[in-house]
């Protein structure tokens, strides 16, 4: 589902407005529900997210994530290969750090640049701790 709305027609935040003030587009609402399920530590790129919706791909998720995704927990969905949002890493890097998520910190030859997410171990499938073998309350 295309989230491209009219050209021109953004509120005030630069986001596109909604047919109705304050309600979120569908696919865009699925998008943050599944990131609000993302535990803390953990991480979905966007594909994995487009993915588990089983609709859209991973520029949708990230095009939804760009528009709406300001109260959401943005800093859990993220690039495949474990690079930080560009212009926004040291907010991520934060939030990363608070909660523990697992980084693979450069070595000494290139001090003073940003980690990378470590995918390998960072990465959440979906799947509730408590659940055995369903994804939860999968949205509908």
């Amino acid at each position: 589902m295309s989230l491209e709305g009219p050209v021109g027609q953004t509120g005030a935040s630069g986001a596109e407005d909604s047919a109705t003030a304050g309600e979120l587009p569908p696919y865009a609402e699925a998008v943050l529900d599944v990131a609000d399920r993302i535990p803390p530590g953990r991480v979905m790129t966007y594909g994995d997210v487009a993915e588990w919706l089983g609709e859209g791909g991973p520029r949708q998720v990230g095009r939804a994530m760009a528009l709406y995704g300001g109260s959401a927990p943005w800093w859990r969905v993220v690039r495949s290969d474990g690079t930080l949002l560009p212009g926004h890493e040291l907010r991520a890097l934060g939030h990363y750090r608070d909660e523990g998520t697992p980084l693979r910190e450069r070595g000494p030859a290139a001090e003073g640049h940003v980690p990378r997410i470590d995918m390998r171990r960072a990465r959440w499938d979906g799947v509730d701790p408590g659940d055995a073998g369903g994804r939860g309350d999968a949205p509908e």
